[in-house]
């Protein structure tokens, strides 16, 4: 492990040139391997924070805005510690004292520097490329002045037909231009495509509106001050207002180059992303080559980042030996893949020619093409259904043998059934590191950890939770099948109207709507009479148990087969089978005596791992299932509800009985507020926090509700999520007394009881209701808000006592004369014994 701090005592300074995404992802696995390590300094050309480049055409397209592709909010680069300079250029590196300076002046010292400048994109160079209406694409500003132009003048054209050309060229239609695209190539998308499947994409995005010219040159480009056309090497000429270059990209190499690194096409690195001249200086991304090759796509990027964040941490001796790249997109809705050596040319002499197995549909915009050389598979084309990328390039990579798979390769794995090529045993085979969404660099085991830990059950969730197919859609396929292989085989495909899960037709509020119109009361007569397809699965049962309590709070009957395994053990399940038990520590303050019995008991059964946990709770780990109730009874606490959709904790700073800044007793409302509404089932967990004035030590910035004390009264925020989807929360109210604002908070808890769908944070329901609708029911209206807190205090007197109390008192009231026997208790379907 790397030392913290140098010879002086102080820790050391990384310093990174470049706010990009490779850079920015290289600080992300720094913090996640020690978040202590580094004193961070960023410096960013440009005056906006981390944003995806890859979604760019979205934003001319007005698809989505800048917050849409922003990836580190300026709150990230504050909560991490990072000292960021924005809008600041570093103009010089001087390696001698181990320092850069910016434009303006600015100077920061290094122990390790980090160069990501990126490329820069690369502009023909022919008489008239300094006119006005001559752009690049290439950043936020391209973007804007390519909007503003679109309000004036009506004739763009694009030069480049590659990926960026063509989906820039969409993006201005979706402008309202007229948009020409001028290839110097035959076939679009050349490096990506074969001649068949550019043709066919070239038909599809002519029949969209978008024209070409391809096999031509740009020679010149007219105007007198601004651009008025183009002039070919066939002598023909263009009208245009405006002119895009989309020609490709070159390592930004002159910073380094300047310093005196050795640079060729990019910065020359090594297998760890060191610099042959300096090993204080290490490069990633774009700028870099690496073993003669340079990298343009995000999965390399990000696997650059990794491993130069293993070495610079001291995490050992992990190389990056280079990547093998696929390229799987959507360009203007169609799906693309191609992969390996999917061109076919002459062998060389000795050689054997390499065969090809092709499949097309025209009419279905089906294109297959797969080349094979002796018994493995070198290459691949796909168009139009690219749900077989995955399983081939893992074929590619792996030079799996396909000699007894020829007859069937280019129609999907025979072995799935009915999932055909895109089913669950794909997932399987996937390496947990294995990129699934090129766009963001989201591998598979971030959407497993963030389907198991945060609760997803909807590629929607997925994607709002981690980005992967946030950008072009096209691995949204996998991301389902994910989602299956977790989950099963029934698992919600989408939000909103569509279907709960593939149980039934019917939506979550529907769903809720007939429960409470026909007075449905258990989980067996809302599926018999909304007409369930088979018996449910574990999407729709927990939902439907739920909707069912929280309507008919006093006449439902629980289902407990069908709530989650943690639920029904009121325990949190490991990796390693055993459980944590989290008593129940109100406001996150205790005492000698409830210390010592929790260390008593602990020691008494052997628990193997003790920790804090961040809501101010202790948590025993390695519990094993027949222990659970024996430790319960010693405990004598209540549960601590850590694996319930449930209120789980309220966070609280010490406050004014304490604390001389504490406005507010933080400690004495947060506790009121946690005994009020423990045992109180949610959509999904729902955590709280107190804080007795706005420095926010309890963190209530980003809880689902956060109470910060101010002079006179009490700020209410709702909304906020600290895991992997980050929120901050957004300020409800203000109140001038403890008992209006849990009034607010309680009627708040109800409204989204009531309104979300079962899984949902209130993160998510904040944005889909609208903090003003949700103002106005709880906050504004003191009528509906009155109704709702008698709804809510109906469902706290029905939900009867403690779970861990209620499960040893039924055990005890049928143990034998002799001793404790917990013979009796069942769990998940297991008899418990002491």
């Amino acid at each position: 492990m790397a030392d913290k701090k140098n010879s002086k005592g102080r820790l050391r300074r990384l310093v990174m040139i470049g706010n990009g995404m490779a850079g920015v992802r290289a600080i992300e696995e720094v913090l996640a391997i020690n978040h202590d390590l580094f004193e961070i300094t960023i410096f960013g050309a440009e005056t906006h924070p981390n944003y995806n480049r890859i979604l760019l055409s979205s934003i001319l397209s007005g698809e989505k805005t800048i917050e849409d592709i922003t990836l580190n909010e300026k709150s990230w680069y504050e909560e991490n510690n990072i000292t960021l300079h924005l809008g600041k250029e570093v103009t010089e590196i001087q390696r001698g004292y181990r320092k850069v300076i910016s434009s303006d002046g600015t100077e920061a010292t290094y122990d390790i520097l980090i160069i990501a400048t990126g490329s820069t994109p690369f502009v023909i160079p022919i008489p008239g490329v300094d006119k006005e209406g001559v752009l690049t694409f290439r950043d936020l500003r391209d973007c804007d002045q390519m909007i503003e132009a679109s309000k004036s003048y009506k004739h763009a054209s694009v030069i480049g037909g590659g990926l960026l050309g063509l989906e820039a060229a969409r993006g201005l239609m979706n402008l309202g231009m007229e948009v020409t695209v001028i290839h110097d190539q035959p076939e679009l998308m050349n490096m990506q495509l074969d001649e068949v499947a550019a043709s066919m994409l070239q038909k599809e995005l002519e029949a969209q509106g978008m024209h070409f010219k391809t096999a031509c040159l740009t020679k010149e480009i007219l105007g007198n001050g601004r651009v008025t056309g183009l002039r070919f090497n066939d002598g023909t000429e263009l009208k245009t207002n405006l002119v895009v270059m989309a020609v490709g990209i070159r390592a930004n190499t002159a910073l380094a180059k300047q310093a005196h690194l050795h640079c060729e096409r990019g910065i020359i690195v090594n297998d760890y992303m060191q610099t042959y001249t300096d090993p204080s200086v290490y490069a990633v991304g774009e700028c870099v080559e690496h073993r003669g090759k340079t990298y343009g796509l995000v999965a390399p990027l990000f696997e650059q980042a990794r491993i130069l964040a293993y070495h610079i941490t001291g995490q050992g001796l992990k190389t990056y030996m280079g990547s093998e790249v696929s390229t799987k997109l959507k360009v203007s809705g169609v799906d693309v893949f191609s992969a390996g050596e999917f061109q076919v040319v002459a062998p060389a002499e000795g050689e054997e020619e390499k065969e090809t197995i092709e499949y097309i549909d025209r009419g279905g915009g089906v294109y297959k093409k797969l080349v094979i050389d002796g018994d493995r598979l070198a290459g691949a084309v796909l168009y139009g259904d690219t749900a077989d990328g995955v399983r081939l390039f893992q074929m590619i990579q792996a030079g799996t043998d396909i000699s007894s798979q020829r007859a069937t390769l280019i129609f999907g794995n025979p072995t799935l059934g009915d999932a055909g090529h895109s089913g669950i045993d794909l997932v399987a085979n996937m390496t947990p590191d294995t990129i699934v969404c090129g766009c963001n660099g989201v591998t598979k085991q971030t959407i497993e950890d963030a389907i198991t830990k945060e609760g997803l059950t909807t590629r929607q969730e997925v994607t709002g939770c981690t980005k992967a197919g946030g950008s072009c859609g096209g691995c949204e396929p996998l991301i389902d099948q994910i989602l299956a292989s977790v989950l099963g085989s029934s698992f919600a495909k989408a939000e909103g109207e569509t279907p709960i899960c593939g149980c039934t037709d019917l939506a979550h509020d529907y769903v809720k709507s007939m429960i409470r119109r026909d007075s449905l009361t258990t989980v067996a007569a809302a599926m018999a009479t909304l007409e369930w397809k088979g018996e449910g699965c574990r999407v729709c049962r927990p939902a439907l148990n739920y909707y069912v309590q929280m309507t008919f709070p006093d006449q439902a009957q629980d289902d407990p087969g069908s709530r989650h395994v943690n639920e029904r053990l009121h325990a949190n399940i490991q990796k390693d089978g055993t459980f944590s038990v989290v008593p129940r520590i109100y406001g996150g303050l205790t005492s000698p005596e409830e210390l010592a019995r929790i260390a008593k008991v602990a020691s008494e059964h052997q628990v193997p791992a003790i920790k804090f946990t961040g809501g101010q709770r202790i948590d025993l780990l390695g519990v094993t299932k027949e222990n659970l109730p024996g430790i319960w009874k010693a405990l004598d606490t209540p549960s601590g509800y850590a694996y319930a959709k449930a209120l789980r904790t309220v966070k609280t700073c010490v406050g004014n009985q304490w604390c001389r800044f504490g406005t507010q007793d933080s400690m004495g409302f947060g506790i009121e507020l946690e005994k009020t509404l423990e045992r109180l089932w949610t959509p999904a967990k729902l955590k709280l926090a107190v804080s007795a004035c706005p420095r926010n030590c309890a963190e209530a910035s980003i809880k689902d509700i956060g109470v910060v004390g101010v002079e006179g009264g009490w700020e209410i925020y709702c909304g906020g999520n600290g895991g992997v989807r980050l929120r901050g929360a957004e300020l409800l109210c203000t109140t001038d007394t403890t008992e209006e604002a849990t009034e607010i908070i309680k009627a708040y808890v109800q409204l989204y009881r009531e309104d979300a769908r079962y899984g949902e944070r209130t993160s998510q329901w904040v944005e889909k209701t609208g903090l003003n609708n949700i103002k106005a029911k709880v906050v504004e209206d003191t009528e509906n808000r009155a109704a709702l807190i008698e709804r809510l205090e109906e469902a706290i007197e029905a939900s009867g006592r403690d779970p861990w109390e209620n499960l040893i008192s039924n055990s005890e009231s049928q143990r034998p004369r002799h001793g404790l026997s917990f013979k009796t208790l069942t769990i998940d379907g297991e008899v418990a014994e002491r």
